[in-house]
């Protein structure tokens, strides 16, 4: 018998299942870790993978107009020159705790110090509220003068590190698609409007990384750039924010955990002319899960600018010519996962025992099915079950095997792993070709021929 479920998730619960079960470790944890990184195990990899293939179908596969690509990490530093990313544009406000020299980001301590939309104030402002309200470090010690901390990744190419062989691992992916927009308009002379759109590794040297895989120091990102006519932007602004809401449906979340910030001129990022962050209701707050951006002809004329390759389109069937703007739609894959683990996380009671399960979309859970025999010990029961096994395996694919501990255990480890359906080989079985088949939300069992599986 199952009772009413609960839902009061902690941010603490979804860490210590997502390591229990195999969906995320910490980077480097044999030697102590390293803060804002994290390794993704057999099932979290899964479970990535079956979001970032779900977007890659919906924006890239099903559509004429998208145009996939994958480029590299490592770019020509002039890339990063003419996007603005070296200049202050793409920094963050950094403080140092004067005892320890430990470093912190201003608007983090002022938003722990209660003062609402740091991220709004000035460098002299953020000064002013440390210095009102008495903040100190975390280690309760006075802290430096806010500073200018550029996020980005430096390192160099080639045997000689000086000024021409500095290089910088990607921000952000946008600019992989801008700097290859010509390269698919040669190719495939595509109608405006069109996309190009990339699912690939972003780096930024957070001077604090905070809630588990949400502000980390290396993540991954499904974005694309939409190219259009410049008198469309509004119409494709609007269609883009529906879109968003789309996603969110494929994915299972509940719109009412989605949030809409109109982002205000003076927060917006530089190339922006208007921009949307979608926020999602975090067992930790309501964060940014993604955005819609209006980028104008920004990075186009720039990158037309300093390199001296035109980025003008030719309309077909016209003599027009123009530098097409872009609306740019981005989603954070790590934070949909997260998104995906809190809302999926649930726990109820089953015949008086609490009960913990990952209510995961069947369509995005690591793993369909579990079979077991029923006892392990049996060799027919094994053999049969071994023979149901590979038949949903190769059908399948994402199929365990599970015959450790008794039935009930099975039953609570696929819960916590998020198995809609375990499968269970019995005497019976044998005898008509029927199996348990056990739902995870419910708990209720039903027999079922094996060919209906």
């Amino acid at each position: 018998m199952v009772n009413m479920e609960k839902k009061n998730t902690k941010l603490e619960d979804i860490v210590s299942l997502a390591k229990r079960r195999g969906f995320i470790y910490q980077g480097s944890e044999i030697y102590g870790g390293l803060a804002g990184t994290w390794d993704y195990g057999p099932l979290g990899v899964q479970l990535k993978r079956n979001i970032s293939n779900l977007w890659w179908r919906m924006f890239v596969e099903t559509r004429e107009d998208m145009y996939g690509i994958d480029a590299a990490i490592l770019m020509n530093q002039k890339v990063w020159q003419a996007s603005g990313h070296t200049g202050a544009g793409f920094a963050d406000p950094l403080v140092e705790d004067v005892k320890t020299k430990k470093r912190y980001r201003a608007d983090h301590l002022l938003e722990d110090n209660g003062v609402e939309n740091p991220e709004a104030l000035t460098y002299e402002q953020m000064d002013a509220v440390i210095k009102e309200k008495g903040i100190k470090s975390p280690e309760g010690n006075g802290l430096s003068e806010v500073r200018v901390f550029n996020l980005m990744f430096e390192t160099n190419v080639g045997p000689i590190h000086d000024e021409n062989s500095k290089a910088y691992l990607r921000p952000e992916n946008a600019q992989a698609m801008f700097v290859n927009y010509k390269n698919v308009v040669d190719t495939f002379y595509p109608d405006l409007p069109f996309g190009i759109a990339q699912i690939g590794k972003a780096f930024r040297n957070e001077i604090s990384p905070r809630e588990f895989i949400f502000r980390v120091r290396e993540f991954d990102l499904m974005e694309f750039e939409y190219f259009i006519q410049p008198a469309e932007w509004e119409a494709q602004f609007e269609y883009w924010r529906k879109q968003f809401h789309g996603w969110i449906e494929a994915l299972g979340l509940k719109l009412e955990n989605l949030h809409e910030l109109e982002v205000p001129a003076e927060d917006r990022a530089h190339y922006s002319k208007r921009t949307i962050d979608f926020e999602y209701a975090f067992p930790f707050g309501i964060k940014e899960i993604g955005a819609v951006a209006y980028r104008t002809d920004f990075d186009l004329s720039n990158h037309m600018k300093h390199s001296g390759v035109s980025m003008e389109y030719t309309v077909k069937g016209t003599n027009e010519k123009l530098v097409p703007h872009v609306i740019e739609p981005t989603f954070g894959l790590d934070r949909t996962l997260l998104a995906v683990l809190a809302e999926s996380y649930m726990e109820d009671e089953v015949n008086g025992e609490k009960r913990v399960y990952l209510r995961l979309p069947k369509h995005l859970a690591p793993i369909k099915f579990a079979v077991s025999p029923l006892l392990k010990n049996k060799p027919e029961l094994v053999a049969k079950a071994r023979e149901i096994y590979k038949i949903l395996k190769e059908k399948h694919g994402n199929i365990m095997w599970d015959d450790n501990g008794n039935i009930g255990k099975r039953y609570r480890r696929q819960d916590e792993i998020g198995t809609p359906y375990c499968v269970v080989i019995d005497f019976q079985t044998l005898e008509d070709g029927t199996v348990t088949v056990r739902d995870r939300d419910t708990t209720e069992q039903k027999r079922v021929d094996v060919q209906a599986l």
